[in-house]
């Protein structure tokens, strides 16, 4: 009797979900790519070089807000409902950072459009949870790679081009009819998804959680304000009341163990933040560079660091592949190879940045290493945290996932940021500040390694037989 085929996520039952994320995550991306590569010019055109890593911290701060509300809402309203307001706040925020005037009014686009990223990234790692088993689920964090390739191939080079020759205001206005488009084709798969969830948390525990993102994210505004000012005693005073406010708010919102960097889902968590934070105030910075210190243009340097989310992509489906094959058993090993990788990577960059003599192809290097890397661990980490999801919490988990990506990058690139404005004030250039800068993140990338030392990985016995019990591999 000839063997079935196993089932993929392109298959009848699963195509139509498939390609509906993969086109809103894909027009997200084209965003993110975009701006990355235009910022450095944004700062210089408004004056506001001093706010260079705001751009990018207000995006994910309030990210993280919109993480956590929605990862309440979504078990409680259903997965539509939730995917139209996070469109909604999304556009709005792309609109007032189009139009805006100064750097103060982008960034306050940026917030709305961060609150919408990051709602509507919890409503698609929640549809992941829903209806994916654990069998397909990394294949299919494996196509969100592939939502990013076309983006990475067109968006920095585009937005760099456009920036160059029209205005950077068309890198924001352009997006809005691609959004238009991935909601026109994914309506109907998000309205089939939708669920009518009965409320399992009182309404006081729904507002108690947003209220302490709120209160968090304006604490970390508050340190990474401070540090920018540390010359003077009011930043000192800031960054030690934003301090104050951080850390018992990010014990109650992370998960029990997680500053103790406890096996199990803490540590998987704690593990995922650091090498993500690094790899993307890497990104973010490697550009700011690359047209500051080697004096490329904005365009070239975005192809650039794009090389890095091809060769994510092909590392992310990579791992599908061994997923499959060794039935899950080797998670922890490839999360730990694919940090190790980054870890080469980042030490690359410096060398191409600041060793006399060095081009192109040093940099085109790193960033394929560094994208490798974190495709490597990225979808791994993801699967390994989902399988803690308790049923009928499928949203509280994906805004854990979330609210990790979202926090640790934005105090990476708020630090970041902070350091470069603190170098430019002491007359140290801004040479000096990414230098700085890309030390802190090989520190982050190594603690990265060490956390996943502690990961242990669940393995749903989907892969063998229907019914039997879940085992715990140990560390």
């Amino acid at each position: 009797m000839k063997a079935s085929r196993p089932i993929g996520i392109f298959d009848r039952q699963y195509r139509t979900m498939t390609i509906g994320i993969m086109l809103v995550l894909t027009t997200s991306a084209f965003e993110g790519l975009a701006i990355t590569t235009i910022a450095a010019k944004i700062a210089q055109e408004m004056q506001g070089i001093h706010l260079y890593g705001w751009i990018f911290s207000a995006f994910l701060l309030s990210q993280l807000v919109g993480t956590l509300v929605m990862g309440q809402q979504v078990d409680q309203r259903g997965i539509f409902n939730s995917i139209l307001v996070s469109i909604t706040v999304f556009v709005l925020g792309t609109v007032t950072a189009a139009a805006s005037v100064n750097m103060y009014m982008l960034i306050g686009g940026r917030v709305f459009q961060g609150f919408g990223a990051g709602a509507l990234i919890t409503c698609v790692y929640t549809c992941v949870t829903l209806y994916y088993p654990d069998s397909l689920r990394t294949q299919i964090l494996a196509a969100f790679s592939m939502a990013f390739v076309l983006p990475s191939l067109i968006g920095p080079y585009a937005a760099g081009l456009i920036a160059s020759y029209q205005s950077w205001r068309f890198v924001f206005w352009m997006v809005i009819p691609l959004i238009a488009l991935a909601l026109l084709l994914t309506y109907q798969s998000f309205r089939d998804l939708q669920r009518n969830q009965q409320v399992t948390e009182g309404r006081r525990a729904v507002d108690s959680k947003i209220g302490k993102a709120i209160l968090l994210s304006i604490g970390t505004g508050m340190l990474l304000t401070g540090l920018g000012m540390m010359t003077k005693w009011e930043g000192i005073a800031l960054a030690i009341g934003g301090l104050g406010i951080m850390i018992p708010l990010m014990q109650q919102l992370l998960p029990r163990g997680t500053f103790q960097v406890k096996s199990g889902l803490p540590a998987a968590l704690v593990t995922r933040g650091l090498y993500v934070a690094c790899y993307f105030a890497t990104e973010s910075f490697v550009i700011l560079g690359l047209t500051e210190i080697k004096g490329m243009a904005a365009a070239i340097a975005g192809l650039l660091v794009a090389a890095g989310s091809l060769s994510w992509s092909g590392a992310a489906w990579l791992q599908a592949r061994l997923d499959a094959k060794d039935r899950g058993t080797g998670r922890k090993q490839r999360v730990m190879l694919g940090i190790g990788i980054m870890i080469g990577g980042v030490i690359l960059v410096m060398l191409a940045l600041f060793l006399p003599g060095t081009g192109i192809t040093l940099i085109l290097i790193s960033q394929i290493i560094i994208g490798f890397g974190v495709g490597l661990a990225n979808p791994t980490t993801a699967v390994i945290a989902l399988q803690y999801a308790e049923s009928g919490h499928e949203g509280k988990m994906s805004a854990n996932l979330q609210f990790v990506d979202s926090f640790y990058v934005a105090l990476s690139i708020g630090v970041s940021g902070a350091l470069v404005a603190l170098a430019e004030t002491m007359g140290w250039g801004i040479s000096t500040g990414i230098l700085m800068v890309l030390t802190l993140q090989l520190l982050l990338v190594v603690f990265s390694f060490l956390s996943s030392l502690r990961i242990s990985v669940l393995i749903r016995e989907e892969y063998q037989a229907a019914g039997q019990q879940i085992d715990t591999l140990p560390m």
